[in-house]
């Protein structure tokens, strides 16, 4: 078994190493530029409406069901 001092310099150079090698990778992502940007935010705001759109039309029409179903039964 390992002695808690070993436990954490594994820890610390794991993390360190972690660190380094997430940081390498971020230098080789290709960011978008402002068009790109700006064209992707605007499909997610659309994509964010609509789907707000259908979960209120389903709201709406599973209302109506069960109002009528409560009508016919008296509630």
């Amino acid at each position: 078994m390992a002695a808690p001092a070993e436990e954490q310099v594994g820890v610390v150079s794991g993390s360190r190493a972690f660190v380094e090698e997430s940081w390498s990778e971020l230098r080789k992502v290709t960011w978008p530029d402002y068009q790109q940007l700006k064209n992707a935010t605007l499909v997610v705001l659309v994509f964010v409406v609509l789907i707000s759109l259908l979960i209120w039309l389903m709201d709406v029409t599973v209302r109506a069901i069960v109002e009528a179903i409560m009508g016919i039964f008296g509630a």
